[in-house]
């Protein structure tokens, strides 16, 4: 009998009878169409008994170009469809995507090869055999697509987005909605590809490191998606697309648009106390921390006379021609030359900064393919003393935000977070618009109701509190943080009272 055959283990006469029988049928015209249809049947009869965890059946299993072409299709619409429902709001599609992350099929094929190069590595079980690399690599494809369909895109979808919906996808939980559905999924290819090996202990190694290894593969490289979020600055074409393209002349033009920025930073005025704003939002895969930090730097800019005395760093696709890089490197220099344009023992630096928090306190940074190191509270302590600037008021919005407290507290710097050493924040979900602190803080607080921040933040917490209980928050209140020191808070009163008594002190439009 030719290699080409499959052949039942348990009833070979019998099994050989229904091959010479199909191969009969096979020869006439009119069971061609047939036979491809009841091969596509039990190739995917197949890929569901070994989803759920039984033997191998091999029997009928279509093996042709064309097979895994319609496959790896199958695949490409799949994650074209979620990646389209993961999408926040309007999306434009991205057909280079089609030409990265191929490594996992190639590993798949590897892996299969290796798993069945030889007929004695056939035996796969005490039900049936294989005869190919070819069968086995089409019914795992089969068996994936077929657990990304009914398991890994639903469960994903189904996590994140109700994750989303109340605004609380933090980094850490971000990690557990992604490699939850995708460690059960490998669980179950990974039994399956075991038992096709004829459960040779020595296999099992080699297929978790091909399982996991493409998988960390896929994380670390972070190949583009299908559709990105469209982008629309104020002033710009709303049909204008926005892509995470990083040329040289990007690279080029925002070391000249950073030098502009900060050239436009204006001078002390003598005998005036002025507040010089910064805001900083180093992640940029949300648009979230984008939109709350240009919505700071507007009531910086319009409530607190900052007008002409602020600067935005951001990472974000849409931004990169308008703004500056949120990068370490471009807060060290901006809090340097904004050192130079301010009276450092007179005036006030004001710091916002917003981004996704680990529970040690990490700030996410970085937008795909930029690579960006986080911020540290000691780095920003460090840059603040040489720098020499005096008052300061500092606000972190972030999960576990808490951490940066006391490494920058002291009698001339006030120090307000989104949430404690111990608590996630809210809203900081690609879905949202604003996080709850800044919503509460900046746009219904200090927008038009007061100027005090110790006022504002006392009044955003009670309105924090009340609307994560709403939102149905699981890990308990955020509980916003507040340190303030004696001679910051004399030096803000200051400030408050010429801002109440200057045209400049009218609320935001």
């Amino acid at each position: 009998m030719s290699e080409s055959k499959i052949t039942n283990t348990i009833n070979e006469p019998e099994e050989a009878g229904r091959d010479h029988e199909q191969q009969l049928l096979a020869t006439s015209p009119e069971s061609k169409s047939s036979g491809q249809k009841a091969g596509w049947t039990h190739l995917f009869v197949a890929a569901l008994r070994v989803s759920f965890l039984r033997q191998p059946y091999w029997e009928g299993i279509p093996v042709s170009p064309l097979t895994i072409l319609i496959l790896v299709a199958g695949y490409l619409l799949s994650a074209i469809c979620f990646q389209w429902l993961l999408a926040p709001g309007p999306a434009d599609f991205n057909f280079r995507a089609f030409g990265t992350d191929w490594f996992p099929f190639a590993a798949w094929a590897w892996l299969c090869f290796c798993l069945r190069h030889s007929p004695e590595n056939h035996g796969a079980g005490k039900s049936s055999t294989a005869p190919s690399a070819s069968h086995l690599f089409v019914l795992s494809m089969a068996q994936g697509l077929l657990l990304n369909i009914v398991l890994y895109w639903p469960l994903s979808l189904t996590m994140q987005l109700g994750w989303l919906k109340h605004n609380s996808l933090g980094l850490t939980m971000s990690w557990v909605l992604y490699l939850t559905p995708l460690a059960v999924t490998m669980a179950i290819q990974s039994v399956f590809l075991w038992r096709a090996s004829g459960r040779r202990t020595s296999y099992i190694f080699l297929i978790l490191v091909v399982m996991v290894g493409s998988s960390a593969m896929e994380v670390v490289t972070r190949p583009p998606s299908f559709w990105y979020p469209r982008h629309v600055q104020s002033g710009e074409d709303e049909s204008a697309e926005k892509q995470r393209e990083i040329s040289q002349e990007v690279f080029e033009g925002q070391a000249a648009l950073l030098n502009k920025k900060l050239a436009d930073i204006q001078p002390h005025r003598p005998g005036i106390i002025d507040l010089y704003s910064l805001s900083f939002a180093p992640y940029g895969e949300e648009n979230v921390f984008l939109n709350e930090t240009s919505m700071v730097t507007q009531v910086m800019a319009k409530r607190f006379d900052a007008e002409g005395r602020s600067l935005q760093l951001a990472n974000n696709p849409g931004t990169m021609d308008s703004l500056p890089w949120a990068t370490p490197l471009n807060l060290q220099r901006a809090i340097q030359h904004i050192a130079k344009r301010m009276d450092v023992n007179e005036d006030i630096l004001f710091l916002h900064m917003s981004s996704h928090g680990a529970s040690d306190g990490e700030l996410s940074a970085g937008m795909w393919p930029l690579s960006v190191k986080s911020v540290t509270p000691e780095d920003l302590k460090r840059w603040l003393d040489e720098a020499g600037i005096k008052y300061r008021v500092i606000s972190i919005s972030a999960c576990y935000a808490g951490n940066w407290v006391a490494p920058l507290s002291d009698e001339n710097s006030l120090v307000m977070t989104a949430s404690d050493a111990d608590h996630t924040s809210y809203g900081c979900g690609s879905k949202s618009d604003l996080t709850f602190f800044g919503r509460a803080m900046y746009d219904e607080q200090l927008r038009d109701k007061t100027l005090s921040f110790e006022v504002a933040h006392a009044a955003a917490r009670p309105i924090i509190k009340q609307r994560e209980e709403e939102a149905g928050k699981s890990d308990g209140y955020s509980n916003p943080q507040i340190a303030v020191g004696e001679h910051i808070r004399t030096r803000l009163k200051l400030l408050e009272q010429r801002l109440i008594s200057a045209p400049a002190a009218t609320a935001v439009k």
